[in-house]
């Protein structure tokens, strides 16, 4: 035998990229199955039920003909092919369905489960709303929460702002004591008298927003100071004709 040229056109019009002998063989195989299993559909032996299954839609799908008794007598008295029953034509076009039943369960068994079923989605749906509701209704309490805390917050800031503004207001009047203990800042210490304590505890019982509007009436009738403004007027009538108003609203 002569030797093979390995400079030949046969050897350098091969396709030798890395991996295709591996895919090649894949795709053959896949190919081999698939026909394998196109002749196993082939020679398989059907069952009875697919048998009568069959030839009973082979039956349905053809039309009646004057063979058929029923429909010869239909034809005798001027039905035609094609048109509905009934003396004026009212009726149904198509025959009824034919329904049949495989199962072993009893009459009504499918419509039990039917209905089951959609009473068992529409119980999942109400939970769905339900917990949507309640979703909404927390994440409407969180907003609720949260402005409140951010009012209650800024009334702190603003009671500071006007315990700080009596304190020297107070002071530049040569008032030692404030009206009020908790007019003025609270100094940090840690021994307290006990009619400091007594003193605490009975301004404990009023609210920051309720110590706020007290503080700030004073500041305007004392003083004549308004915190919103940050202006100490000349008297009672400039106070009430410049200041839009003795509230934080009022100046907005």
């Amino acid at each position: 035998d002569e030797e093979e040229d390995y400079m030949s056109d046969l050897f350098i019009k091969q396709d030798v990229r890395p991996g295709l002998p591996m895919v090649r063989r894949m795709k053959e195989a896949i190919q081999k199955e698939e026909k394998q299993k196109e002749a196993n559909e082939k020679n398989r032996q059907k069952s009875i039920k697919e048998e009568e299954k069959e030839r009973r839609d082979l039956v349905l799908k053809s039309a009646l003909g004057n063979e058929n008794k029923g429909f010869a007598l239909l034809q005798k008295m001027g039905y035609k092919s094609g048109q509905a029953l009934g003396k004026s034509g009212e009726g149904i076009v198509e025959p009824i369905p034919l329904n049949i039943k495989t199962g072993l369960s009893g009459l009504g068994h499918e419509e039990l489960k039917k209905r089951k079923a959609e009473e068992k989605l529409e119980n999942y749906r109400q939970k769905l709303q339900m917990k949507r509701k309640a979703n909404e209704q927390a994440a409407d309490q969180f907003r609720v929460r949260f402005k409140n805390k951010q009012e209650e917050r800024k009334m702190e800031g603003d009671l500071r702002k006007s315990q700080r503004a009596c304190q020297q207001l107070d002071m530049q009047k040569d008032i030692d004591v404030p009206k009020e203990t908790w007019y003025w800042l609270e100094p940090e210490e840690e021994d307290k008298d006990d009619e400091d304590k007594e003193d605490e505890c009975t301004s404990s019982d009023l609210s920051v927003s309720e110590k706020l509007h007290i503080l700030t009436a004073y500041l305007r009738e004392k003083h004549f100071y308004c915190i919103w403004c940050g202006i100490t007027y000349e008297d009672p009538e400039d106070l009430s004709s410049n200041c839009p108003g003795d509230s934080a609203a009022d100046h907005d």
